[in-house]
């Protein structure tokens, strides 16, 4: 009977892997389709993120430099991220695919994580579990695959995580500080990957604190140090190790060259708060309501077995993983809230965490003795197989029915002005970031940058212009202080009403109105013998 049931056992594990690995390489089919058209989840980082976030590396290999002054530059506050692309590029070439494809690589790279964060802290089916949920989500299907800041950012926590749990077994003291100093590079790299990592960081404190608090952490025991002592010297080689290479990419390369646009990206990221504390109340309580967008059984179930832990299993809200799991998903959803501005593509950055801390507290209830946990524990699998089969199902309908519809309008923009020149190659456009990664064509924005639009405009001189569906009055009026505008093509893309075409104008000089010619005037003709400046008889005035 045991050998049945150790091979019953083998038989699961071998048939999650399995499942795993064929939902992690469905994401790789069709890497240039469009993110899923008629989704539930309207995001306007499918039209500009790509683009926007690894500009420089594009510019760089498109225009020769990576930045663009004037121009949309989060680069020089975000550098992680184009700077990989930058490396990249270098093999493939500017290309949305290669982006894409690095992208999903990362998200990988986040499901091994999680199940090594798991397995700390419970049996290996628990481990799986987690991965298989997150293989299996749609929501997450749809956004790994954009090259977007979110998954590499979740790359960099996780991993932070893992290394800090991995403290307690670390006996020698220079593997144990080079470990301290690769949880503080890390975090320093979250940030720079994405500065909303900052509301990440009480989720790696409180784990860094928890680990080093212990009394059985061998690394204090033998250098004799009391625990108190080994903390405060643990936390300040960590906060050295984040701080200092920040402060350095500060003060040596943006204050003195980019301080400007460095500033720029946060007052353009300023979204209108609300004024009344009922206000607050609402921004806040729709971005926990976000979190159904990740999966609405999810996050009710996640909801359910936090609040049943608080009263069967209060054991669990000891558990490290479990505690700081919380503290993530609060974290980031208090900046969703107090951002006001509840963008689906965030709830990545939700949806790891979540799903750890679901799966630890049903493991905390199957391994509680009495049939009301066994019970529980059994409707909440239950539902978690249903889940796991319906997004199963929702993943492979999105993988297996590609749309193109943005890499064409792209392709056929790019074409249509190749064959009719005029004056500069430049295209502006929101979008346009986006269309250089795709084609290669040289862009610069129109919505964001440090000069004001006609300035920029003056500056770099562009021949066309790309909208979605219609012309903003205030670009238009800003467009017309020296260009006037022709409608030449447009491009059918994506499935929102508000921008589903894309619409391409010619920018045409306006030309400076010219001073009427005047006749030359004839010379006075001077009679012989008259004195300069005199009156004299002239035989013949030219009027």
């Amino acid at each position: 009977m045991r050998e049945l049931k150790h091979w019953a056992a083998n038989i699961g594990v071998v048939g999650a892997i399995a499942a795993i690995a064929a939902l992690f390489a469905a994401h790789f089919l069709h890497p240039r389709a469009d993110f899923p058209n008629f989704s539930p989840w309207m995001d306007y980082a499918k039209y500009t993120d790509e683009g926007w976030y690894g500009n420089a590396a594009v510019a760089y290999f498109i225009r020769g430099s990576w930045y663009v002054p004037g121009d949309f530059n989060p680069a020089v506050a975000l550098p992680v991220w184009p700077f990989l692309e930058w490396i990249l590029f270098h093999v493939t070439g500017v290309s949305l695919v290669a982006a894409r494809v690095f992208a999903i690589a990362i998200f990988g790279g986040n499901l091994a994580l999680a199940y090594a964060l798991v397995r700390t802290q419970a049996p290996r089916w628990a481990a799986l579990l987690a991965a298989l949920v997150l293989a299996s989500n749609a929501f997450l299907y749809s956004f790994s695959r954009l090259a977007i800041l979110e998954p590499l950012m979740i790359f960099f926590m996780l991993l932070s995580w893992l290394l800090v749990l991995r403290l307690p077994t670390i006996e020698r003291r220079p593997f144990r500080e080079a470990t301290l100093v690769s949880v503080g590079l890390l975090i320093c790299a979250m940030v720079l990957t994405k500065t909303t990592a900052v509301f990440l960081l009480p989720a790696v404190l409180y784990l860094l604190w928890s680990v080093l608090r212990t009394q059985r952490n061998p690394a204090a025991a033998s250098s004799g140090l009391s625990p108190r002592v080994s903390w405060a010297a643990s936390s300040g080689i960590v906060a050295l190790s984040a701080f200092v290479p920040w402060l350095a990419y500060y003060l040596f390369f943006v204050r003195p060259h980019y301080l400007e646009d460095y500033r720029y990206l946060f007052t353009a990221n300023i979204y209108t708060q609300p004024s009344t504390i009922g206000g607050w109340l609402m921004a806040f309580w729709y971005s926990i309501h976000g979190t159904l967008w990740i999966d609405r059984p999810l996050a009710w179930i996640a909801l359910a077995l936090v609040a049943l832990s608080l009263f069967l299993c209060r054991a669990l809200w000891r558990n490290r993983l479990f505690a700081a799991s919380c503290l993530a998903c609060g974290g980031y959803l208090f900046f969703i809230g107090y951002h006001n501005n509840m963008q689906p593509r965030y709830y990545q950055v939700v949806a790891f965490p979540l799903v750890i801390l679901t799966v630890l507290a049903l493991h905390a209830l199957v391994s509680q003795p009495g049939p009301v946990r066994i019970g529980l524990a059994t409707a909440t699998a239950a539902a978690m197989a249903g889940m796991i089969a319906v997004n199963t199902h929702e993943t492979l309908w999105f993988a297996s029915h590609p749309q193109y519809t943005f890499v064409d309008a792209a392709q056929n923009l790019t074409r249509y002005i190749d064959e009719h020149p005029n004056r500069n190659r430049l295209l502006l456009s929101i979008s346009a970031s986006n269309i250089a990664l795709i084609t290669g064509l040289p862009a610069i924005c129109d919505d964001f940058g440090t000069l004001d639009l006609p300035d920029r405009i003056r500056k770099y001189q562009p021949g066309w212009y790309a909208a979605w569906n219609e012309l903003d009055p205030g670009t238009l009026e800003d467009l017309h202080t020296q260009f006037n505008l022709e409608q030449v093509a447009s491009f059918p893309a994506y499935d929102d009403e508000d921008r589903d075409n894309l619409i391409l104008y010619k920018l045409i000089p306006i030309e400076q109105e010219q001073p009427k010619p005047q006749r030359p005037r004839r010379k006075r003709r001077v009679p012989l013998g008259a004195e300069p400046g005199k009156p004299a008889q002239l035989r013949n005035i030219a009027g």
